[in-house]
């Protein structure tokens, strides 16, 4: 079990709270509103009112006992700045900043976040990789061109064995998980697949594109 600290319960701190908190980690919140706290400190015995641009307020919190410190402060961008600044100056572990664009990031970086998220761009990208082909379902952008995309099976490969079609010598692809329904599977060679997995690759981008064309 990990030790989460979030400051700011917009939607994006909302909803990273709920999932840590789903996966069975202890999570604190904090956020300037009372009336926020207030709705959700029954679901978060660790619930917090506090400008958190007070570096006392951080460091009453203990910032240094988190594993991971996130500021998900929505639409104040100097808000974000000197509350990443105020952590990395108390010793936080490890700090995430939500940013809103690609030179708030840089800033943040500057003023000590390990990390920076920009939600609305990686859900954009992801919408347009799924869109540029029907056979893309999801991706997830690794860096230095590669991704992990979840694709449907192409005809050719359904109700054969794995090893049959020797994936990865004939596009330079893994498939490193399927999804069968609702569960998801680490298939071995023996793996027969249906054409309604979903197949989870991971490769060069140019070549996974280059797949889902055939």
């Amino acid at each position: 079990m990990k030790q989460f600290l979030i400051i700011g319960m917009g939607e994006l701190g909302k909803h990273l709270a709920n999932k840590l908190d789903e996966l069975g980690h202890e999570v604190a919140i904090v956020d300037v509103d009372e009336v926020t706290i207030d709705f959700l400190k029954d679901h978060f015995p660790n619930a917090f009112v506090g400008d958190c641009m007070q570096k006392a307020v951080l460091k009453k919190l203990g910032v240094k006992s988190f594993d991971i410190c996130f500021v998900a402060v929505g639409g104040d961008f100097q808000a974000s700045l000197e509350i990443t600044n105020n952590l990395k100056e108390l010793g936080a572990k490890y700090i995430i900043t939500k940013s809103s664009s690609d030179i708030q990031s840089k800033f943040l970086r500057l003023a000590g976040a390990d990390e920076t998220i920009y939600p609305e761009k990686e859900e954009a990208e992801r919408l347009a990789v799924r869109c540029d082909s029907l056979k893309i379902d999801n991706f997830f952008d690794l860096g230095s061109d590669m991704g992990i995309y979840l694709i449907k099976p192409l005809k050719n490969w359904v109700d054969k064995m794995l090893r049959e079609l020797d994936i990865r010598n004939k596009h330079k692809i893994n498939i490193v998980a399927v999804k069968k329904e609702d569960q998801l599977l680490i298939p071995d060679a023996n793996y027969v697949i249906n054409k309604e997995d979903g197949i989870y690759v991971v490769g060069l981008n140019k070549d996974v594109k280059k797949l889902v064309k055939k």
